[in-house]
């Protein structure tokens, strides 16, 4: 088996679907991820490259990708590559490869407590201690 590990970014909102017969939620989604490199002349160069990927485990689905992945969301995920294989309308056999996740974390960057939505922020808990009392050392 063929294990993968990719650090992108999902191109749109994922899309939950449902099995027919059991209700069990799986979420199809696509994710970049860019390459940066420096050719031989010494110039800039980047290649993106796109994944199609699919998460089968519901409760990674319903807890985690359902309500918090959208698009531009940084995701690492960790999978399997599969064939898949479909029939067109036209009646011609397609071939792709997908990532089947086994492990997915959103890099989700926190918005800021004043609704600007600008990621700077991070919101630190309440201190335990007094600032206004003396430090004793």
């Amino acid at each position: 088996m063929q294990t993968l590990t990719l650090d992108g970014f999902l191109v749109a909102a994922p899309s939950i679907l449902s099995a027919q017969g059991s209700g069990r939620k799986r979420a199809t989604f696509r994710v970049l991820e860019t390459t940066r490199f420096r050719r031989a002349d010494g110039t800039a160069g980047e290649r993106t490259t796109g994944f199609n990927c699919v998460c089968f485990n519901e409760a990674t689905t319903e807890k985690y990708i359902e309500p918090f992945a959208k698009k531009g969301t940084r995701v690492v995920i960790q999978g399997h590559v599969e064939n898949d294989t479909w029939t067109g309308k036209d009646g011609v056999e397609h071939y792709d490869l997908r990532l089947v996740v086994g492990d997915i974390r959103l890099k989700n960057r926190r918005d800021a407590a004043d609704g600007s939505g600008d990621g700077q922020t991070v919101n630190e808990p309440p201190a335990q201690y007094d600032t206004a009392d003396d430090i004793p050392f």
